[in-house]
């Protein structure tokens, strides 16, 4: 019989080592989260009406309603698992909250994407730091500590 293995993002955070030292912890910010999601209902209802008024539609108000709806109940079934992600930075890695472990060294760049912050390693992977209450903050913390340059 075929054995289904777990998703790797499904691993959930990493223990620190032995003698690791934990320096900074970042969580997901309930404001910021709240923020992406209003502005996410806004840019899909205001499509989703002008969609409805392009096909004539004679109740276009539908629309942005029904968006507004869609992504309150999306936001809602996901804030739990959103808002418990945490990014530990220790003496010697970055630890993500899906198992993710950036060795200080390799952490090249940092940098601001609207709310979020955007990691960049050497080998040119990329790792999203979501819904940060203060991303320069992050940056500043993360620019002194490893010395990753911000865009």
């Amino acid at each position: 019989m075929t054995q289904i293995t777990r998703d790797s993002l499904l691993n959930g955070p990493l223990p620190l080592a032995e003698g690791e030292v934990l320096l900074a912890s970042f969580r997901a910010d309930r404001t910021a989260y709240v923020r992406a999601q209003l502005i996410l209902s806004v840019v899909f209802g205001t499509v989703a009406g002008v969609v409805l008024v392009v096909m004539q539609n004679p109740h276009p108000w539908v629309g942005p309603l029904a968006a507004l709806l869609a992504m309150g109940a999306r936001a809602a079934f996901l804030a739990s698992e959103a808002l418990a992600a945490e990014w530990r930075l220790t003496d010697r890695r970055l630890l993500g909250p899906s198992g993710q472990a950036i060795a200080r060294a390799d952490l090249t760049r940092a940098q601001r994407l609207f709310g979020d912050v955007v990691l960049i390693t050497r080998n040119g992977e990329k790792h999203l730091m979501k819904y940060m209450a203060d991303a320069d903050a992050v940056l500043d913390t993360l620019g002194q500590v490893t010395g990753a340059r911000s865009a």
